[in-house]
């Protein structure tokens, strides 16, 4: 039996949850989120610790997810930083591409360049696609060195994907002159697309300095805590070390959101065509894919309307959380975010001084949470101050008083939600009816119902930890490397060979960076597309076998898009991952003392009614119940409708069924 102590740590937009996962079972506590960061994470670690009856130094593993470089794109408050690219070509980033967010809308702003103008230098160097034709003058990138006043600079030369020696020589150079970060972009996305490549690289510049500043700072507090040094989620529902992460922070960008979709992954239930991840925090919810114990990964994001064009877990992200503040637009209809009033003031509820009505507001209005309800631990509700905001709002929307605010503000967020789910499932492909959902965060597993009957799902499964499941996602989750290379070529007249030497310098790249090399697995995907494509599909390889890699792209863009051609088949980008697995901690689940049998007025369709609401430690395995209930738990509270029955399983996982 595995006898060391893990924990967990994931930064979300209101509060900051705590794993902590030992011999003697799962401990869980959730903070406010603080600024800085690190402040939270070390609150919370010491929070969880007391809980568990342990010292910090007991601690043998800990890993951590965090917003410090989604909140710096998110927000544009990273490092000054400079671009330094080829002659002709500084405009690039300001150009970006012809497609507009909206095709009709022809007064959409794009957001404004991450390098203004100023901060824009041009070098004289000529590289092709088959090689450097004039190389660049160290003297020339010395002089421009002297006039660059920043705090990071990005390096994207036109052609460095392919034949990076130019590029390497000016980052050298830069390193040695000037006393910033530097990132090349056939170091951080050796990938073909001049904007693409250029924008992911200028926001790993970005974003570089200010979590290499974090990642210190909580460095330092975990060493005085006895801690040892935290390992980091990626974007790529993978660990990495500090070391890695700061010689390629954009690779943080989606890092929380990443391990919930992870630790969802664990509790896919074989009755199903997979899971759909339904993670509602304080301040959005994200929702994702999981497919045979797999996350979809996705290499075509965007953050804050700026191409990242590193490997992602693929998630589709709305601004509909708990904190979410709800308005009456100018037509007077009632909206619901994307504006949230986070961990400070917070909610009306929360007593801490806001006053705008919110998803919170309107749940606690509804009795899905009740006065007696604590969040995080320590946050105790004013159900007063709720009904005054949803009271003001209910003014402004011409409703009937409060509780009509309240369901309005409910429906709102839920047909929100709704939407975004259909977009990962219908939209994609995929008849959402034969998929089940995993409800997390602080206020999934209260919407999850609601969003099942309106989608025809009939499967709701709510993890133990669902209030923290990003945190336990953290330690379920594998380390993973990605590299990447564009190698164009027509595959019947590729050369196996050169094609195989990119593979193996991929393959060593990722090897060298893993702690455990010898433990790694290292899988290769190709992109491939029909000449005269513009956009590629990703096609697992095994070894280079020119037919068989066509005949696996033939099919799979049957299977994407309805049909095949006749057509010859382009190779395009090679790209590798060394993976090392890690398995999930064991949770077992032993009940506690069931307590007093509560009730009180739960509203549902459109009527209140006395309800039970039980505690989620006191059910024991087995257990089953028939709706309407509201099951309360440390960290977040089940509702169950009425029509909907649940069942307790060995690990306390939830199972929510609609009847038949």
């Amino acid at each position: 039996m595995d006898d060391s102590v893990r924990v967990g740590v994931d930064v979300g937009g209101t509060f900051t949850d705590v794993l902590v996962v030992g011999p003697d079972g799962l401990t869980t506590a959730k903070v406010p989120s603080t600024t800085p960061q690190h402040e939270g994470v070390v609150a919370g670690v010491e929070a969880a610790c007391d809980a568990a009856d342990i010292e910090p130094s007991d601690v043998d593993r800990f890993r951590h997810a965090m917003t410090v470089a989604t909140n710096a794109l998110l927000e544009t408050d990273g490092a000054e930083t400079a671009l330094v690219t080829t002659a002709g070509f500084g405009d690039v980033l300001a150009i970006g591409r012809q497609a507009r967010p909206d095709l009709y809308d022809q007064s959409v702003a794009r957001p404004d360049p991450l390098v203004p103008d100023a901060r824009r230098y041009e070098l004289d160097e000529r590289t092709t696609p088959e090689g450097v034709e004039r190389p660049v003058d160290p003297d020339a990138v010395r002089e421009l060195a002297a006039d660059v006043d920043a705090d990071a600079v990005a390096v994207s030369l036109l052609h460095a994907y392919a034949h990076p020696d130019n590029e390497r020589r000016v980052a050298e150079v830069l390193r040695a002159e000037l006393d910033a970060h530097v990132s090349a972009s056939h170091e951080v996305l050796g990938a073909f697309r001049e904007y693409e490549r250029t924008a992911t690289t200028v926001a790993d510049a970005f974003v570089t300095p200010v979590l290499s500043t974090y990642l210190g700072a909580l460095e330092t507090e975990a060493r005085e805590l006895g801690l040892p040094a935290p390992r980091v989620m990626q974007s790529n529902g993978g660990i990495a070390d500090i070391g890695t992460v700061r010689d390629n922070a954009v690779t943080t960008a989606l890092s929380g959101p990443a391990a919930g979709v992870v630790g969802a992954s664990a509790f896919e239930p074989d009755d199903a065509a997979g899971l759909v991840t339904f993670d509602m925090g304080g301040t959005s919810s994200d929702v994702s894919l999981v497919r045979d114990g797999g996350v979809e990964r996705t290499t075509d994001a965007d953050v804050g309307d700026r191409p990242v064009r590193v490997p992602m877990v693929d998630i589709e992200t709305v601004g509909a959380g708990g904190g979410s503040v709800a308005w009456v637009d100018s037509g007077g209809a009632l909206r619901v975010g994307p504006e949230s009033a986070g961990a400070e003031p917070g909610p009306a509820c929360y007593g801490r001084g806001g006053s705008e009505p919110t998803v919170t507001d309107a749940a606690l209005a509804l009795g899905y949470l009740g006065p007696e309800t604590t969040l995080g631990g320590e946050v105790d509700l004013d159900a007063d101050a709720a009904r005054d905001a949803l009271a003001d709002l209910a003014a402004e929307a011409d409703l009937d008083g409060p509780i009509d605010a309240a369901r309005g503000v409910y429906r709102v967020a839920n047909a929100t939600m709704t939407r975004t789910i259909r977009s990962v499932t219908a939209e994609r492909g995929h008849d959402p009816r034969e998929f089940g959902i995993c409800a997390f965060g602080g206020a999934g597993p209260m919407h999850a119902a609601a969003l099942a009957d309106r989608l025809g799902v009939e499967t709701v499964v709510v993890p133990r930890a669902s209030g923290v499941l990003s945190a336990l996602g953290l330690l379920a989750a594998d380390e993973r490397h990605d590299a990447v290379r564009t190698y164009r070529t027509r595959l019947d007249a590729a050369d196996p060979e050169s094609v195989r030497g990119v593979i193996d310098d991929l393959e060593t790249r990722v090897l060298d960076e893993t702690a455990e090399p010898d433990a790694a697995t290292v899988a290769v995907e190709a992109d491939c597309r029909y000449a005269g494509q513009s956009h590629e599909l990703g096609v697992e390889l095994e070894g280079f076998d020119p037919d068989t890699l066509a005949a696996r792209f033939h099919a799979a863009h049957e299977q994407a898009h309805g049909y095949r051609l006749d057509e010859p088949v382009e190779l395009v980008t090679l790209r590798t991952t060394a993976t090392v697995p890690h398995e999930l901690p064991a949770i077992g689940h032993a009940a506690g003392e069931a307590g007093e049998r509560l009730t009180r007025d739960v509203s549902f369709d459109g009527e209140f009614g006395e309800t039970p609401v039980l505690s989620w430690d006191g059910l024991s395995s087995g257990a089953t119940l028939d709706g309407p209930a509201v099951v309360a738990g440390g960290e977040s509270t089940v509702v169950v409708p009425p029509g909907w029955s649940l069942t307790v399983d060995e690990r306390g996982t939830l199972r929510l069924e609609a009847a038949p």
